[in-house]
């Protein structure tokens, strides 16, 4: 098995998938891992900032 990914390729693996452009190459290297808590996490940070991104754009424009 591979080494643990680092941060940096976490993030742009949870990206690409966000925006549905994740390549398979990224995608099995990324499910070879035992561990899937740190693309959970990722996730969900993401999603979170997200979010918060739309409400304070739609707050400004209100």
């Amino acid at each position: 098995m591979d080494k643990k990914p680092r941060l940096i390729d976490v993030m742009k693996s949870v990206i690409a998938a966000l925006f549905g452009v994740q390549s398979q190459q990224n995608r099995e290297r990324d499910f070879g891992h035992d561990s899937p808590a740190a693309y959970i996490i990722t996730g969900v940070v993401m999603i979170g900032i997200f979010v918060a991104a739309l409400l304070a754009l739609v707050s400004v424009l209100a």
